[in-house]
């Protein structure tokens, strides 16, 4: 009787053990992608997207030598996945049929703020079996993001490589504001670049996010043909982000920031 007990025991630890396993993950989408490089083990891996190690993939580097895979249905169900994880990738019939087999699928949340970003890592942390590697990065996030500011709030102008840029309420403007700047931009949201305006009150300050040598030239843009627009990149000083840090939402906004932040500081070192 005893005996039994004990396998009995035993049976249940090891099922306990199992289901606390990790999950084995595949990623439908680049963004998706930078959550499952970060925060799940390269052993768990099973496949990437083919994005992984593009310049707009942040996490580049650690995507070398992962498998890759289309988000189509016959891809995935060849890799038995336990968990797909997936931000924007798959289309509606695809993730259907998922639904169908009873596959779990993990949508990553969309964040509109940093707090909201914060949530995401932290509950897609768990849903790949290492919280405590979500509540590390939010860690890091706060500490950076809580950092002191310069003194001085430089009027500051974000352009993207398609010569658009962004006023309150959106991401970017947090990212700005974290770093002690003044965002240059009046009104809300993502918008062409108020040429109007800034031959009036030209920025102190230009941040820019473009992907090396893959980014669109900026002297492509139409707008760059625009006087008003070749005196300010000429005449105003220049900040430049790795643009796959702001490629998507996630913790590598905070690094953002704190990278201009650096940056301004060192500018006004004496």
């Amino acid at each position: 009787m005893a005996s039994v007990v004990a396998l009995a025991a035993l049976a249940g630890l090891a099922l306990a053990q199992a289901e606390a396993s990790p999950p084995r993950v595949v990623s439908l989408d680049f963004c998706a992608d930078q959550f499952v490089l970060a925060l799940a083990d390269r052993e768990d891996i099973l496949a990437v997207s083919p994005q992984a190690d593009d310049a707009h993939s942040a996490l580049r580097d650690q995507a070398v030598g992962l498998p890759q895979l289309r988000a189509t249905a016959e891809d995935v169900l060849a890799l038995q996945p336990d968990l797909i994880v997936r931000s924007y990738g798959g289309d509606a019939r695809t993730l259907a049929f998922f639904e169908r087999l009873g596959l779990s699928v993990y949508q990553i949340g969309f964040a509109g703020d940093i707090a909201g970003i914060q949530t995401v890592v932290r509950d897609t942390a768990r849903a790949v079996g290492h919280a405590d590697r979500g509540d590390a990065l939010v860690a890091n996030m706060d500490a950076q993001l809580n950092a002191p500011n310069q003194e001085t709030a430089p009027a500051t102008l974000y352009l993207t490589p398609s010569g658009t840029t962004t006023g309150s309420g959106t991401l970017i403007d947090e990212v700005l504001t974290a770093a002690g700047l003044d965002n240059a931009t009046p009104g809300p949201g993502w918008r062409s670049l108020p040429l109007e305006q800034l031959a009036q009150e030209a920025p102190e300050l230009v941040v820019t996010a473009y992907f090396g040598d893959q980014s669109a030239a900026p002297d492509g843009w139409a707008v760059a043909r625009h006087p008003v627009f070749q005196r300010l990149i000429s005449e105003t000083p220049r900040l430049d982000l790795d643009g796959a840090q702001v490629s998507c939402g996630t913790w590598l906004l905070a690094d953002a920031a704190a990278e201009l932040r650096d940056a301004v500081a060192l500018r006004e070192a004496p």
